[in-house]
Parts: C-alpha cells; structure tokens; sequence
C-alpha cells in the first residue's frame, strides 16, 4: 500500500473532519491568471435533513459579499478549489482539498436561510450541533446582509485527503 494510500481519509473521516473545522480557503482564478485565495466560514449541506452530525455526502455551503473580487471570477470562470486543513507538526497534518464546480445563487430567500445557518454554526462551540435560534439583532443583521451577498454551493468533482497521524510517526 502506498503513502498516499496510507493516509487517505475515508468518507467518514472526511465528513467529521469537514463538520469539526470552521474555516475553508477557497481558490478562485483571479483576473490576471493567478489564485485568489480567501478564507471562508462555510456549513454542509447533506441530502437528509439531519444536520447535526456528520455524515457522508455532505456539499460545502458558503456565503459572501455578491460585489467581492470571488465572485466576479466564478462569474468568469465558475470553478474553485477548496482546502481545509488541521495540525502544526508534520505528523498530525491533516486535511481536504476539493475540487469543484460552483453555482452562484442569488435568490434571497436562498441566501438569507444560508446566512442563518452559518451563522447559528458558528454561535455553537467547535464540534457542537448548529445552534437551534439566533438571537434577534443578530438574526436581523442576517436578514440586512443577504441583500448584498450571494450563497455558494460547491459541487464536488474530485477530492484529496491526507491524515498524517495514521502514519503514527514512521515516514
């Protein structure tokens, strides 16, 4: 069996690690041919309805400004590559790069659910189910922000994952 091999996630692993991470680094073809990179907090999306846990089959969801620099280049050219990585030493590296396809949506009543749902993610500590309510003012600011921005939903093409600490210190 290969390194590569060897240290592949699988579909679980990728799952709970996606739903334990807070940040993605997405990857657009900015205007002069290099890579945009932008930091992104972003929630998954799973074909059930359960999202309190992770589970295989999960869509990378995000949402940010409709006048930002990524979105005039996935209005140029809809592909990003997204990244979200863990550890400091070299054998507790992890991480998952997706490659993707991304439609722009621009509905509002699309966007405001999204800006809610990031938003209630991120009101829980780390590894802990979404929120169940917003605050008030804070979901009023939600809905006051979906006017300017756009939801992005990532539609996986191909992947690679990496957990170093399967190695378990031989390399």
């Amino acid at each position: 069996m290969s390194r590569r091999e060897q240290i592949e996630m699988s579909e679980a692993e990728v799952a709970s690690f996606l739903w334990e991470e807070r940040t993605v680094t997405c990857a657009t073809a900015g205007p002069r041919g290099w890579p945009h990179l932008m930091p992104l907090w972003y929630v998954l999306r799973w074909p059930i309805s359960d999202r309190s846990a992770p589970t295989p089959g999960q869509t990378v969801w995000a949402w940010t400004y409709a006048a930002s620099q990524k979105v005039r280049n996935l209005e140029r050219d809809p592909r990003a590559t997204l990244q979200v990585e863990a550890g400091e030493l070299y054998e507790e590296l992890r991480g998952v790069m997706i490659e993707s396809d991304v439609i722009v949506h621009r509905d509002i009543d699309t966007v405001g659910a999204l800006g809610g749902e990031i938003f209630r993610r991120y009101a829980s500590p780390r590894g802990e189910p979404p929120a169940d309510v917003l605050p008030r003012e804070v979901a009023a600011m939600v809905d006051k922000q979906a006017a300017k921005r756009v939801a992005l939903e990532f539609v996986e093409r191909r992947r690679a994952s990496w957990d170093h600490r399967k190695l378990a210190g031989v390399y």
